[in-house]
């Protein structure tokens, strides 16, 4: 290129640039403004948009629900590992009957199996060795293993026809987390902050809680992408709130700094970073502006949260005595209701240990006692504050387990392996139907034989209660239009109020 047709451009690039710059506030203003919180508007009886003067958080792309919200925010309590459906909800007798037998090719037809099983010249039924009982209005089978569970079971939908195509945990995960199997889409939480935005300025949309349970305690990992942004803006992506002394990285001043020295810092950064976007155009400078000022709110507002001594003791004795210790599934969840408080849209707790190839009789024993009386806590907690009849509380892992034995069968011990054709998972909360079991396995719990409800599905549903139609929230990437549900996903009507 010659240097005259250089000098034209760089003059055409100026001209543009001082335009945009003088006009109001210049593009970057308008981006950081919208970043920032202006009115979200809503969809009224007759369809008319009206603003939400009560939001005061950074606002979402949609200009309004795509429909009535059945419920404002989402507590989703992820059981990493892959809980065993056949110890804790899908009550089996038959394989009791049967201990021992090799499972029926008519009955496998021909599933994949993982590298681990694959191998087995044999695959020996085997039923939980844990007594179940019926509870409830219509006497739905639970485990001995979730007593608290089993007294709210009026509350939940129970749904034990979930599938997926994932056979391993990372993809599996990835699948229930993002839409697909492959990293590098945005999560849930992420795509729930694109569309919808907070209604707490003070806090983001989307936090992350972990947990580590003691059923396996060196089980899978967890990573970090599983909450991330994916080609969203970087705003949209999970805040992990950690059991340490700093519950957010990098959120403190060091010693020395005041709150008046920090304001001026992040006015005088933010038009640096507004210079720099006039130009380079890079949405993502704006991100990082609507960052800065988050955390300089989330330094008051994060350790007031996390802060859980002013609960009383009946809170609690309700949700058990790890309450009362950081990082555990309790506390978290107890952090979760207080979370939930404050109106953040989307809250993630992760709880490892499921993962139970082996001695699965010891080990799940040990992973429910973790969870049972705390999941139970968190809906009744929800309800007598009456945050039960919008919020919505999932609780479920990334697949279920075979109903044969992984390695040596024994009286006593037995391991389960990765099973996608089916498993349970649970709902409770606004918009979806208390007290239902929905879906049916059949007598061998390998296999669905009613109302199978995919992964998409399930996604779909989700964002269906939150006001959204899954089809409609999408993002322009590399020329194709991205949503949760990617090319799939259809409502579950049958478990909506």
């Amino acid at each position: 290129m010659s240097e005259k047709k250089i000098l034209e451009e760089r003059s055409l690039i100026l001209n543009r640039r001082s335009f945009l710059g003088k006009t109001a506030l210049g593009v970057g203003g308008v981006a950081l403004a919208s970043l920032l919180g202006c009115n979200f508007f809503r969809k009224d009886e007759n369809g008319i948009l009206t603003p939400t003067d009560n939001l005061t958080g950074p606002q979402g792309i949609l200009n309004g629900l795509h429909h009535p919200a059945k419920v404002k925010r989402v507590i989703y309590l992820f059981q990493s590992g892959g809980p065993s459906q056949l110890e804790l909800f899908d009550y089996k007798p038959l394989l009791n009957q049967r201990r021992g037998e090799d499972l029926p090719e008519s009955i496998r037809a021909g599933q994949r199996l993982t590298g681990m099983t694959s191998g087995q010249d044999s695959f020996p039924l085997v039923g939980s060795l844990f007594g179940f009982k019926q509870y409830g209005k219509n006497g739905t089978w639970i485990s001995d293993l979730l007593p608290y569970t089993a007294k709210m079971v009026d509350e939940l939908c129970i749904v034990k026809s979930m599938y997926t195509e994932a056979i391993n945990h990372d993809p599996a995960i990835t699948f229930f987390q993002t839409g697909s199997q492959q990293p590098g889409r945005p999560s849930i939480g992420s795509w729930l902050s694109y569309g919808l935005g907070s209604e707490n300025q003070n806090l983001p949309a989307f936090t992350v809680l972990l947990s580590r349970g003691t059923g396996r305690p060196n089980g899978q990992p967890l990573y970090t992408r599983l909450w991330g942004n994916g080609f969203l803006h970087s705003l949209h992506q999970g805040v992990q709130f950690r059991a340490a002394k700093d519950p957010v990285l990098y959120l403190n001043d060091p010693n020395g700094i005041s709150k008046a020295t920090k304001r001026t810092l992040l006015d005088n950064l933010a038009e640096l970073n507004d210079q720099q976007y006039q130009q380079f155009g890079d949405p993502e400078i704006q991100s990082r502006i609507a960052q800065y000022e988050m955390a300089y709110r989330m330094q008051t507002s994060v350790p007031e949260v996390m802060k859980t001594d002013d609960e009383p003791d009946y809170i609690y004795k309700m949700y058990g005595a790890d309450a009362k210790i950081p990082g555990t599934f309790a506390a978290n969840c107890l952090l979760a209701r207080r979370l939930a408080e404050k109106d953040v849209r989307f809250i993630q707790l992760y709880h490892t240990g499921w993962d139970q190839h082996a001695n699965l009789p010891g080990a799940i024993e040990k992973q429910a006692k973790n969870v049972d009386q705390a999941s139970a806590a968190l809906v009744a907690d929800l309800k007598q504050r009456g945050m039960l009849e919008d919020t919505l509380v999932i609780w479920g892992g990334e697949f279920g387990r075979t109903n044969y034995s992984q390695g040596i069968l024994t009286d006593t011990n037995y391991g389960r392996d990765h099973h996608p054709r089916c498993f349970t998972m649970w709902m409770a909360g606004g918009g979806v139907k208390p007290g239902i079991v929905y879906g049916e396995t059949d007598d061998f719990g390998y296999n669905i034989v009613k109302d199978p409800v995919h992964v998409h599905d399930f996604q779909a549903t989700m964002l269906h209660l939150l006001g959204i139609d899954h089809e409609k929230l999408t993002y322009k990437y590399q020329g194709r239009r991205f949503r949760l549900t990617d090319v799939e996903g259809k409502l579950i009507n049958d478990i909506l109020t």
